[in-house]
């Protein structure tokens, strides 16, 4: 079936606000989640309902929680999410540093305990917004681990996603380098399941570490795990990102030595950065500019095809699901349905919301 944005967006709000949240959260977390939809992105998107009214009825995340500062030391901010809503701790965290680094030129933030904060190009979309270039690592605690190590044959970590952004010019977008350090999401897996079909070669190893397509492996009492893109590289980077994350942030890594509750923590580590401090913006844009045109005079190797620079293929989807809608395949909707029940939305409401 296929559905609007804004229908997705009142849906998901009236389910939010039914949890506990007040209208401005459920609003934004809705339209974050209806955001990472329309950018191609549906492991992200509504599709998330359901674990987060699972993880709120258990008492794993907190509505209405603001962000509280840890530390402020100039160029320095830590923040810790209080296991409120991922997007709106994060969202305030990014505020704050992006008004700071206006100020100082550059800005290290942390955020730690944060209730999943979804779509991490959400955040360097703010950055470069403001004219600012800015690096994003985060991890995932709280849970089971998903994710092998190179070599390994069982899952020790998650899906550790890296964000780079820098701000575009009159005729070029920002560029947004938004991707997981394992080989696909594991949203993607979940959309794989749901839509019953195999996920690609390479990217699940099963219970006894061999390969497998059956994105099923990945869910029962004992699981397979996902590879890390790239082989040792993905791996490598996963690693850092994990410890940057979690160590620096004073949130935790998803070592044995810390609790999981069964939630889904986020913790980030991001560096802001005034490019106006440095070569300046001016020098930024001839180069972004100059560089992106060089790339895209490559002759393609499929002429249906053209290249591509990061951040474009969300731009191109958003345009074209914001033309056709969304859609969302029948296992995923009933489970929105299930997720609209266990919170007293009744259908006639739901019915109401998507008319």
């Amino acid at each position: 079936m296929r559905k609007t944005a804004d229908q997705l967006r009142r849906l998901t709000s009236a389910i939010l606000q039914a949890g506990g949240s007040a209208a401005a959260e459920a609003d934004l977390v809705a339209d974050h989640l209806v955001l990472a939809n329309l950018a191609g992105h549906d492991s992200h998107g509504v599709g998330m309902v359901p674990s987060y009214v699972r993880q709120l009825q258990a008492g794993l995340v907190v509505p209405n929680t603001r962000a509280k500062v840890v530390k402020d030391d100039g160029a320095v901010l830590m923040f810790d999410g209080g296991r409120g809503y991922g997007r709106c701790v994060a969202g305030e965290a990014m505020d704050a540093g992006i008004a700071r680094c206006r100020q100082t030129g550059v800005v290290a933030l942390t955020l730690a305990n944060a209730s999943h904060i979804g779509r991490v190009g959400m955040y360097g979309e703010l950055a470069s917004a403001a004219g600012l270039v800015s690096l994003h690592f985060v991890n995932v605690t709280d849970h089971r681990a998903l994710v092998a190590p190179f070599r390994g044959t069982d899952a020790r970590f998650v899906t550790n996603p890296v964000c780079i952004a820098i701000p575009g010019t009159d005729r070029q977008p920002p560029l947004l380098l938004d991707m997981a350090t394992s080989a696909i999401a594991m949203g993607k897996v979940r959309v794989a399941k749901n839509e019953k079909h195999e996920v690609p070669e390479g990217v699940l190893i099963d219970q006894e570490g061999k390969p497998t397509r059956d994105p099923n492996v990945m869910y029962g009492d004992r699981i397979g795990a996902l590879t890390t893109f790239g082989g040792h590289k993905g791996y490598a980077l996963a690693v850092v990102t994990e410890l940057l994350a979690g160590a620096l942030s004073g949130g935790p890594t998803i070592q044995p030595g810390n609790p999981r509750k069964g939630g889904t923590i986020n913790n980030m580590f991001a560096v802001l950065l005034d490019p106006a401090r440095l070569a300046g913006t001016d020098w930024l844009r001839r180069e972004v500019d100059g560089f992106v045109d060089y790339l895209k005079g490559s002759p393609p190797a499929d002429p249906k095809a053209p290249v591509l620079v990061p951040g474009e293929p969300e731009r191109l989807a958003r345009a074209e699901r914001s033309r056709t809608g969304i859609a969302v395949d029948e296992v995923t909707w009933l489970e929105i349905l299930q997720a609209a029940d266990a919170v007293k939305v009744s259908r006639d409401k739901v019915a109401a919301l998507i008319a």
